[in-house]
């Protein structure tokens, strides 16, 4: 009788052993460590580009908060952070259910911002799966696809035209930058203005000289015309009176 108690133990031991923990395959993963920090990386880069905080949560289906984290750092939300005034995240909650359940796995994603961004929220979050970021990929890898989700944000932000891809100054520079060099010590590329002035100058000097001397030699040709006559009425004689 012991034996036959004995032996149902140790088969009932086997066999929880080997069935699958149920607990654990509902377990939302967050996304590892290099995901998480190669993220946090991109996103700052981002941010000081484009002066717009970036972030992501994973939740699962009770609530609980699996991973979260931004351009300011891991586990750092954007969300009422006073160096975060304009911020956009990617917020995902997922949901497994026991497979004896007759309810489907569940995943929900969304963009949230601040005031400035309400109109293009929608459009980012359709825009997301155009990056293979669906519900499918959420569901399968929700570590992964939540730290993707995020790092394209900047992208579709400025395909939107919300945002500039070239860095945002936020200062003026020190000291204004020196110019270039001139490429060569041409006289004429580094005087043409002189030079033209003074070729303009020297044809505007020979046109005077021209026209004076043909007004001087007129004038000279005038005065021999004039003494010629003269002399031609001193030449003749008085006349002869009958």
């Amino acid at each position: 009788m012991w034996g036959g108690f004995a032996v149902v133990a140790v088969l009932s031991t086997v066999v929880t052993a080997c069935a699958p923990t149920e607990d654990n395959s509902l377990v939302v993963p967050p996304p590892t460590a290099t995901e998480q920090n190669d993220t946090v990386a991109l996103l700052r880069d981002a941010a000081e580009q484009q002066n717009i905080c970036y972030g992501w949560e994973l939740e699962q289906g009770d609530g609980d908060v699996v991973s979260a984290g931004s351009n300011l750092g891991v586990g750092i939300s954007v969300v009422d952070h006073p160096q975060c005034p304009r911020w956009l995240r990617v917020a995902a909650t997922v949901d497994y259910t026991p497979q004896s359940s007759e309810v489907e796995d569940f995943a929900r994603v969304v963009v949230e911002g601040s005031p400035e961004f309400i109109s293009d929220l929608f459009e980012l979050e359709t825009s997301l799966s155009r990056f293979g970021l669906d519900g499918a990929a959420f569901l399968e890898e929700p570590g992964w696809a939540v730290t993707r989700a995020a790092v394209s944000l900047p992208l579709l932000v400025v395909e939107r035209g919300v945002a500039s891809p070239e860095p945002v100054v936020t200062s003026a520079p020190v000291a204004a930058p020196s110019p270039l060099p001139a490429a060569g010590s041409d006289l004429w590329r580094e005087r043409s203005g002189w030079l033209i002035g003074a070729t303009g100058m020297v044809l505007i000097a020979v046109l005077l000289v021209v026209v004076g001397l043909i007004q001087r030699r007129r004038q000279r040709d005038e005065a021999a015309v004039t003494a010629r006559r003269g002399k031609g009425r001193g030449s003749t004689g008085p006349v002869k009176r009958a």
